[in-house]
């Protein structure tokens, strides 16, 4: 499941793109953490090590590992009302999308909630099953009205 991809040149990509690969890369971590249980800071190191992250959000991937990690009950609790399946049940890349999905609408506030759900859509369209980007927008929406509130109300009320 590794996408370093990451196109090598001397110009410093633009936050959006540093952000992006962070997420990405974050994906691949977690997603190898749930499956093999290994710890998180051992993981951490070895994406370090084993990828091409001069591009990348190193910080902003470390928050999301660890993160989402440490409060991977928490997150699912907020989630688990919408959805139509038990948590046993999802793809564990549909799962992990919406782990990060929720804990960037939880606890990176300075994330607008549209670029947080959208950056989990995106994430899930590239690594995902089919459909699985309309899963995690419509239980990440239903999330964010529910802890985002005033901020989803302002957008609509524009």
């Amino acid at each position: 499941m590794s996408d370093n991809t990451t196109p090598k040149s001397n110009k410093k990509a633009s936050l959006t793109s540093q952000r992006r690969s962070a997420r990405s890369f974050a994906l691949q971590a977690l997603y190898q953490w749930q499956l093999a249980g290994q710890p998180v800071n051992e993981i951490d190191a070895q994406f370090r090590v084993d990828n091409d992250m001069r591009n990348t959000d190193v910080r902003l991937f470390s928050e999301l590992l660890i993160g989402v990690a440490s409060r991977k009950s928490e997150l699912d609790e907020r989630y688990k009302p919408f959805l139509d399946r038990e948590l046993s049940e999802l793809d564990p890349v549909e799962l992990t999308v919406l782990r990060i999905g929720a804990y960037e609408l939880m606890h990176r506030l300075e994330v607008p909630y549209r670029v947080a759900i959208n950056e989990s859509v995106e994430l899930a369209k590239v690594f995902g099953a089919t459909e699985s980007h309309r899963y995690v927008n419509g239980i990440l929406d239903k999330l964010a009205q529910r802890v985002r509130m005033a901020e989803v109300k302002a957008k609509s009320s524009r």
